[in-house]
């Protein structure tokens, strides 16, 4: 006799009502977008912050991937009715692709957003992994994900769709800027979405902001560079980054060695395994699914005990907040101060040469708040479209073409405090 579940019971009612701090209350337009949000694959973005360790420099910044996407979700549905009431015909399927794609268009984030992909789970890129869960549960509801996957990839035939999704002004960005400002407090990053989206239009195709809205345009790439210098590569928030990468890679050098680990089963499947795009099968699927933040935070609080020095130290700097020094630069850190620097650490820590890459390193951090490879149309009340760079009266933008790059080197602060 076949055992029932109390979680096999039938839903009853599909069309909820979410109240978001951004939007006020968001609406889910129909059943299968209902029944995606409710799968395990999608209710795993909760445990998934939006904003990695950033929380150590902003205390508000806790919210998670699942909020962005129900986000972005929202926006689109607002994008798709402007886009409507200015004749552009989008069909009810398109609609319902643009959405379920927006929707899942981070759901292959691992745990801390970025740091899985420079640690444990080497080859195969956030991307990659998205359009593996949207085919999987593209499976799983019979085909009704296939025009959504189709748009998301790029492939479908209207382009104007595909940059609804990724573009240098895509719904994606539209969120999480807004997002991002209200929950760190920085409110340099808090765009207009619902102007920006009120000028959205579609000229032979293609994405365009109507001239009247240029203004708004020439905030949100102003506010884009801000929001990364001020947020996204905080340097405090670089450091930490760095550390929890060097935990976990630390982590899975000691498992590779047949060094016993505590930890869940889904994170010791990545630790001890090595894992590339070659290998991500439907079962490595799972187990990925199963995998997020509680899984890597829980390990590194047992690890501050582990007996490895290089483990046990830079699980206590996370959990502790007892950070490395950072000191970030316009030019480059020559080979004889990065010398200087491990000598002195060597001396006074007495560390071997695999200890001291873990401790003392250096790296380069870089911005481009406008790219004009891929740009941003402004239609003109003549009728032409122009770049931004090019429309705008504001030498700014101009100048926010240039990639600005800086360069940092961490190491421990015994260096500064003896």
């Amino acid at each position: 006799m076949k055992q029932l579940s109390i979680l096999n019971k039938p839903q009853t009612n599909k069309l909820k009502i979410l109240n978001d701090p951004i939007y006020g209350f968001i609406s889910i337009p129909n059943t299968l977008i209902f029944d995606i949000i409710e799968h395990p694959f999608f209710q795993r973005l909760r445990r998934i912050t939006q904003m990695g360790l950033s929380n150590l420099v902003y205390p508000g910044a806790n919210h998670t991937r699942f909020h962005h996407a129900i986000g972005c979700m929202h926006l689109m549905q607002k994008a798709v009715l402007v886009l409507r009431t200015k004749n552009v015909e989008i069909s009810e399927a398109e609609e319902n692709a643009l959405c379920i794609a927006i929707l899942l268009h981070d759901i292959g984030h691992g745990a801390f957003s970025h740091a899985l992909e420079h640690s444990i789970v080497n080859g195969i890129s956030h991307e990659e992994i998205s359009l593996k869960f949207m085919r999987e549960l593209n499976e799983e509801f019979n085909g009704k994900l296939s025009l959504a996957i189709e748009v998301f990839e790029g492939r479908y035939h209207r382009k104007f769709l595909y940059q609804l999704i990724s573009s240098q002004l895509d719904i994606d960005r539209l969120d999480y800027l807004k997002r991002d400002s209200f929950y760190t407090g920085v409110t340099e990053g808090n765009i207009s979405s619902d102007r920006l989206i009120a000028m959205m239009n579609v000229i032979d195709d293609e994405l365009v902001i109507e001239e009247k809205g240029i203004y708004s345009v020439e905030k949100f790439i102003i506010a884009r560079r801000l929001m990364y210098w001020q947020v996204y590569l905080h340097k405090t928030g670089i450091v930490a980054e760095s550390i929890l990468v060097n935990v976990l890679k630390r982590a899975k050098e000691l498992a590779s060695n047949g060094v016993e680990l505590f930890g869940s089963k889904a994170l010791k499947h990545f630790l001890y395994n090595t894992i590339s795009s070659n290998n991500f099968t439907k079962e490595t699927l799972k187990i990925f699914s199963r995998l997020d933040d509680y899984d890597i935070l829980s390990a590194i609080k047992e690890w501050i005990n582990h007996d490895d020095f290089i483990l046990s130290n830079l699980s206590k700097m996370i959990v502790n907040r007892e950070l490395l020094k950072i000191k970030i630069q316009e030019t480059p850190f020559t080979d004889k101060s990065i010398k200087e620097t491990i000598t002195i650490v060597n001396d006074r820590l007495n560390l071997n040469k695999e200890a001291l890459n873990y401790f003392v390193f250096s790296n380069k951090i870089s911005n481009q708040a406008y790219n004009t490879e891929k740009p941003i149309k402004i239609y003109t009340k003549k009728g032409k479209l122009k770049d931004i760079a090019k429309a705008s009266d504001q030498l700014n933008v101009l100048a926010l073409t240039k990639p600005v790059v800086k360069y940092y080197l961490c190491y421990p602060k015994i260096l500064v405090q003896s």
